[in-house]
C-alpha cells in the first residue's frame, strides 16, 4: 500500500507532467520541461540543546522539555525576530549564511545519553499545493509549531500532510521508535508542516491556527488560509541503532515528535530561492542548483550568498 507521501507526490507529478508534455515535445526537451519537483534544501547542523522554547514558553528559560536547535546559534528562551536578525550573517549552522531562522525539535535520548544528529540535516522547502508557481516566501517573523508533544500514536499516524514515521534500515512506517534497528543504521524521521498561511498573523494562541494544510484532494489552500507558502519537511537522522528499547524523545514516546520554526531569512535571499527553485519547478540543493537541469543555473554563489554579497 503506498503511503500518503507517495500518493500526494504521484498526484502532483502526473498532473504536472500531463500539463507540460505534448506529442510535439521532443524527447531531448522533456527532461527540462517535465516538472516532478518544486523544492530546495536547507542543510543545517545542530548547534546546541537546552530546555527552552521561545515560541511556546517565550522569556522562560528552562520551562520546556529539552530541544535540539538547528540554524541560528543564538536561539534561546528570549529569542525574538530582532535577536535572530541581530545575530548577524553567518551566525547559523545552515549552509546559507542568510538563513538566520531557528529550527528546533525535542532532543532524543538513549537512556540518559543525548543523541544528536552528527551531520547537516535536511529541511526541505517544497510546494504543498498543486500550483507551485503560486508559492510566496515566508514573511519575516512567521513562526509555528508542527505536530504535538501530546499526540497519541493514532493522531501521529493520521496527522495531516504526508507522515512517513520512523525508519531505520529496512524498517519503515513505524509510528513509534522501533524496538530494534540493524546495527550501524541510523534512525530517521520525515514530517511535513502546514503550508497555507492566513495572510495576517505571524503567530496564534496555539501557534498553529494561523497555518493550515492544503486540501488533500484539490491540493489548494482553504479560503481562510489563502496564502500558499513553502511547505517545510524535516528529514532528521539520529546515530543510534541496535537495541532501541531505551530510545525516547525529551517529550516522550516517538509519536510525540514535533518541531518549531521561526523565520529570520534575509527576505531577498529567500525570495530568490523560492522563485528559482519552487516556482521554477526545480529540485535544488542549498545553493539553488538542480543537478538534473544544470542549464537553469544557480541562485547562490560559492559562498552560499547572492552574487555580489561578500
Amino acid at each position: 500500500m503506498p503511503s500518503k507521501f507517495t500518493l500526494l507526490a504521484s498526484a502532483s507529478s502526473v498532473v504536472l507532467a500531463a500539463a507540460f508534455l505534448t506529442a510535439a515535445t521532443p524527447m531531448s526537451a522533456q527532461a527540462d520541461t517535465v516538472v516532478t519537483h518544486h523544492e530546495f534544501q536547507v542543510n543545517c547542523s545542530p548547534s546546541h540543546h537546552q530546555p527552552d522554547d521561545p515560541i511556546v514558553f517565550p522569556g522562560l528559560p528552562g520551562a520546556s522539555h529539552d530541544h535540539t536547535f538547528l540554524g541560528n546559534t543564538t536561539t534561546n528562551a528570549n529569542t525574538t525576530l530582532a535577536s535572530l536578525q541581530a545575530a548577524g550573517t553567518g551566525a547559523t549552522t545552515c549552509l546559507a549564511p542568510d538563513d538566520l531562522s531557528a529550527y528546533w525539535f525535542p532532543t532524543m535520548y538513549n537512556g540518559t545519553q543525548v543523541v544528536l544528529p552528527n551531520f547537516a540535516q535536511v529541511v526541505y522547502y517544497k510546494s504543498g499545493v498543486l500550483d507551485y508557481t503560486s508559492i510566496k516566501p515566508f514573511p519575516p517573523g512567521l513562526k509555528f509549531v508542527v505536530g504535538s508533544p501530546m499526540a497519541t500514536e493514532d493522531q501521529f499516524q493520521h496527522a495531516p500532510g504526508a507522515i512517513e514515521g520512523w525508519e531505520c534500515g529496512d524498517s519503515f512506517h513505524n509510528w513509534d521508535v522501533p524496538v530494534t534497528c540493524t546495527p550501524g543504521t541510523q534512525l530517521n524521521i520525515r514530517y511535513q508542516a502546514p503550508s497555507c498561511w492566513d495572510g495576517v498573523h505571524l503567530d496564534s494562541a496555539d501557534h498553529k491556527s494561523h497555518m493550515a494544510y492544503p486540501d488533500p484532494v484539490s491540493l489548494t489552500c482553504p479560503a481562510d488560509h489563502p496564502v500558499p507558502v513553502p511547505m517545510l519537511e524535516f528529514k532528521m537522522a539520529f546515530p543510534v541503532s541496535g537495541d532501541m528499547s531505551q530510545v525516547h524523545l525529551a517529550s516522550g514516546r516517538g509519536y510525540s515528535w514535533h518541531y518549531d520554526f521561526f523565520n529570520a531569512w534575509d527576505p531577498e535571499t529567500l525570495a530568490a530561492m523560492v522563485t528559482h527553485c519552487i516556482n521554477g519547478g526545480l529540485q535544488c540543493d542549498p545553493r539553488g542548483f538542480d543537478l538534473y537541469k544544470p542549464d537553469r543555473g544557480t541562485v547562490l554563489g560559492a559562498n552560499y550568498r547572492l552574487p555580489g554579497r561578500p
